[in-house]
């Protein structure tokens, strides 16, 4: 992998880890093309999932820091809500611990599969699609829809299932407030990403570092966090404008068009 590889695929991973649009497809898909998926290794793909990881600690800075010290006592009134909501993100995240753990082997064997990822891709844009069809709902988010938002979520492990976008559309589905849906979808991020990165982690001893490799990684993960950053504004700005669907056609789209040529 060259450095223009490398900032392609950091481009790839910022925009669709946050659009709904699928990361891991659109990865599994561009080294398809680029012909260079199995030499991205190990500490690539750490690397830029954590920068990606950051783009998200630093938009809900705010947020996430209120979160943080709603656990420290005395607990007030104040600071039940921010609790539940950390409890939320807790409950919702067992659904992908546990399907990653009894399914971690055929998960793995999915990622060979371009064929997978383009049918994922179409079930994803058929999903995105169906939001069109539901009103706005106004319902606040409780642990029994922050739960199946995070069943949601566990079915993106599959290559060609958008995280963000079954999870944002779980909750509209569910009739919670889609800019709601989408911040709650971005925060159940955190413990699923920062958990896959450790357990990724503990093999990167064993990963050899091929010479003038670390500057390919940096600008990988530089790439990978600006275009993140402004993948999360853009994403809020469209939800807010009530114009979530139209990522389901484009879903299609490269779902038929890699289909037909990969």
């Amino acid at each position: 992998m060259g450095l223009i590889e490398g900032i392609i695929l950091g481009v790839v991973q910022g925009l669709t880890e946050f659009l709904p649009i699928s990361s891991s497809g659109h990865l599994v898909l561009a080294g398809k093309i680029l012909g260079s998926r199995a030499s991205t290794g190990l500490i690539f793909e750490v690397m830029v999932h954590f920068a990606t990881m950051v783009a998200v600690l630093i938009y809900f800075r705010g947020k996430i820091g209120k979160m943080i010290l709603s656990l420290l006592p005395p607990y007030t009134s104040e600071k039940m809500p921010l609790l539940k909501l950390a409890g939320i993100i807790v409950l919702g995240t067992i659904p992908a611990v546990i399907f990653g753990l009894v399914f971690e082997d055929k998960i793995e064997s999915a990622f060979g599969s371009s064929k997978m990822a383009s049918l994922m891709l179409l079930v994803t844009g058929l999903v995105l699609l169906s939001t069109k069809l539901i009103k706005p709902g106004q319902k606040p988010l409780d642990f029994k829809s922050g739960f199946l938002v995070g069943i949601a979520q566990a079915a993106a492990l599959l290559p060609g299932i958008s995280r963000s976008g079954s999870t944002i559309s779980a909750g509209m589905h569910l009739k919670i407030d889609p800019a709601e849906a989408a911040e709650f979808s971005f925060l159940l991020s955190l413990p699923a990403v920062f958990g896959a990165t450790l357990l990724k982690s503990f093999d990167l001893f064993s990963s050899p570092i091929a010479s003038g490799a670390i500057g390919i990684y940096i600008a990988g993960s530089l790439t990978a966090f600006a275009v993140g950053y402004l993948s999360i504004i853009w994403l809020m700005r469209i939800i807010r404008q009530g114009r979530f669907f139209y990522f389901g056609v484009y879903c299609l789209a490269v779902g038929v068009f890699s289909l037909v040529l990969l």
